[in-house]
């Protein structure tokens, strides 16, 4: 008599879909209470990016920077916060995932207090390479908690809320960006705008975050972490500063890069064999759909991060447009985004169905990737922008679901070292892809500039052929050309970024589609557990 409520007392019977309650879901109004404080979490995220994008020929030319320091403040952010996103994930694995997403805002704070007092270039990127420790955490931990709270089958759904707000980040980031650059608070005001959303994040998530803590005695894996961020940031300095502060075939060149695959080898063997709880778990790996999943991710990184990131310089060095002029632009790609990654998700909520939407978004990349690499100072704008609204369109279908499909693929036990998997290695593309890029627009803008000014009869120096100029202070005919540089140089920025574009789109045809699970809970656990307590 006491087996058959054992037995439902343990788990759902399996013809039947298991309640909110016997899944470990919330319900539909909890998840939009704790939602709102993790969408402000990636909106001061996201922000942290964009904010500055306008800001940066500002900066630069203020704080007495060159190409190198430009690349360098966006590449700083983006090494710690690719570096530190598997540990993200991993300590979300084991830990009040509320309290670390608090804390990631914390960090992010203090990083955006240095950065606006910054008196230099040095203490600038030091400070943005801080204030992306925070702002790995909130990118990651922000799926985490969302792939804990809500089934793959209605994670598109809100996936789409992670897209819109990623959107209105990216709409709303340059404009205010170039607002304040324009105002009386200069570019220093940037990096304040993000603190007053992070302290209502802060209290908004004390208050509507409830979810269980998970504790266990384990090892974190500090010294793969430590090598995985040396042997990447090694090879990150390396392409940077090749071609400017040393050849490119140099003995120097040799060094660099041997050292970091040494080192990069040195993680790959900690995280296999010696790590008791890997920051990376090489068995996700065997999962076909996470190894294709990953591999795109990195292209679409060094595509999105490595071409997107230079627009800002394209309007306000080769166009002439102002900071806010410039955020507005940037309107085209991110209306597309927008719309993309709402209805995408919506549909793929509805379906179940998501690879279609993956194909169909990294072609539309492709495609406009390459429109936008035939673009010059003289291209109509118009047709710049509708070429940067097919880009937004397919970032918007991919870049969310690549997560999606991983997550549908995944343990809830894994699900935070897997999520953060995805996201570190998308952010590592676009590491590479924003130094590489950068480097090599500064030496093709550099060279063009030089030949110029030797046409004009005019001596080049080797400083300013590789600074950041201020338009408005250079005569009509060195302005000119260097208008013709930079809009030379960002459009073949955007040809360079086409093959990944198109080495993505090879992964996601291999990756095989398995319909989205409508819960999270595991029937086939479930029945291991009841056979037993039945006996």
């Amino acid at each position: 008599m006491n087996r058959a409520p054992v037995s439902q007392a343990v788990t759902p019977p399996a013809s039947r879909p298991p309640s909110a309650e016997e899944s470990g879901q919330m319900t539909h109004r909890e998840i939009m209470e704790a939602l709102s404080g993790l969408l402000l979490a990636m909106f001061v995220a996201m922000l942290s990016s964009t904010v500055v994008t306008n800001a940066l020929p500002a900066i630069v030319t203020d704080l007495g920077g060159s190409q190198t320091g430009y690349t360098w403040v966006v590449v700083a952010t983006l090494l710690t916060m690719t570096a530190t996103t598997p540990l993200w994930g991993k300590l979300a694995d084991l830990f009040s995932k509320k309290l670390l997403v608090q804390t990631a805002l914390v960090v992010y704070s203090l990083g955006s207090l240095v950065a606006a007092f910054a008196p230099n270039m040095a203490v600038l990127i030091g400070a943005r390479a801080f204030q992306g420790l925070g702002v790995g955490g909130l990118t990651a931990l922000v799926q985490v908690v969302i792939a804990t709270m809500v089934s793959p089958r209605e994670r598109g759904r809100y996936s789409g809320y992670i897209g819109a707000v990623f959107a209105l980040a990216t709409v709303s980031g340059p404009l205010i960006g170039g607002l304040i650059v324009d105002s009386p608070l200069g570019w220093r005001g940037c990096f304040f705008v993000g603190l007053p959303i992070a302290a209502l994040a802060f209290v908004v998530l004390q208050r509507t975050l409830h979810l269980p803590v998970v504790k266990r005695q384990v090892t974190i894996d500090y010294l793969g972490a430590t090598l995985i961020m040396g042997g990447v940031s090694i090879l990150l300095v390396w392409v940077s500063l090749a071609g400017q502060q040393f050849e490119w075939v140099s003995g120097t060149t040799a060094l660099m890069v041997t050292a970091g695959i040494l080192v990069i080898a040195a993680s790959v063997y900690v995280e296999a064999r010696v790590a008791k709880d890997p920051i990376i778990p090489l068995r996700l790996f065997r999962d076909r759909t996470t190894a294709l999943a990953t591999g795109a991710s990195v292209m679409v990184g060094v595509a999105m991060f490595g071409a997107t990131v230079y627009l800002s310089q394209y309007f306000q060095l080769a166009r002439g447009m102002s900071p806010t002029e410039a955020g507005l632009m940037s309107i085209a790609m991110v209306g597309g985004l927008l719309v993309s990654s709402i209805v995408t998700g919506r549909i793929i909520s509805n379906t179940g169905l998501w690879k279609r939407w993956l194909v169909g978004g990294m072609v539309l990349v492709i495609v406009g990737l390459a429109l936008l690499g035939q673009i010059d100072e003289k291209t109509d704008l118009a047709v710049v922008g509708a070429y940067m609204v097919l880009v937004g369109l397919g970032l918007g279908a991919t870049m969310q679901n690549l997560v999606l499909s991983v997550q549908n693929n995944t343990r809830i036990e894994d699900m935070g070292a897997a999520s953060s998997v995805v996201a570190f290695f998308r952010s590592m593309g676009g590491s590479i892809g924003v130094s590489a890029l950068g480097a090599v627009l500064a030496t093709q803008v550099s060279t063009s500039v030089r030949d110029g000014l030797k046409t004009m009869g005019i001596t080049p120096d080797a400083h300013a052929s590789h600074s950041i100029p201020d338009l408005d202070s250079l005569p009509a005919p060195i302005r000119a050309l260097y208008e013709a540089s930079f809009g030379d140089a960002v459009g073949h920025l955007f040809l360079v970024s086409v093959p990944f574009a198109v080495a993505a789109l090879v992964c996601v045809l291999f990756i095989k589609e398995v319909p989205l699970r409508t819960t999270n809970y595991d029937p086939a656990a479930a029945a291991a557990t009841e056979e037993p307590a039945a006996r």
